[in-house]
């Protein structure tokens, strides 16, 4: 099996504590259905600089899980809760050296 990051880019946030509790519950809910296959649940991303010819990012967070192909890492984000807030999943597979 390999390891692949799923990076989370945009996505709405939460306003009030209530719809921070939801959302919550629906990241948890989605961390359970995927199961196993979660190695590291990862956290949001904070404030962020850029160095380069790229001087920003609308990266939001990462979660790694353990799958047998890319199509099938990307299989598991198909219900990942930033997609109800408007954000995308981008998925790599991290290499190992």
């Amino acid at each position: 099996m390999a390891k692949f990051v799923l990076v989370y880019k945009g996505g709405a946030m939460a306003e009030t504590p209530e719809e921070q509790e939801a959302v919550m519950g629906k990241w948890m809910g989605w961390f359970g259905a995927i199961g196993i296959s979660v190695t590291d649940m990862g956290n949001p991303f904070g404030a962020s600089t850029a160095v380069g010819a790229t001087t920003t990012s609308a990266l939001t967070g990462y979660t790694i899980v353990s799958a047998d192909s890319l199509d099938a890492a990307a299989t598991l984000a198909n219900n990942c809760p930033v997609l109800e807030a408007g954000g995308s999943v981008e998925i790599y597979e991290a290499m190992e050296m």
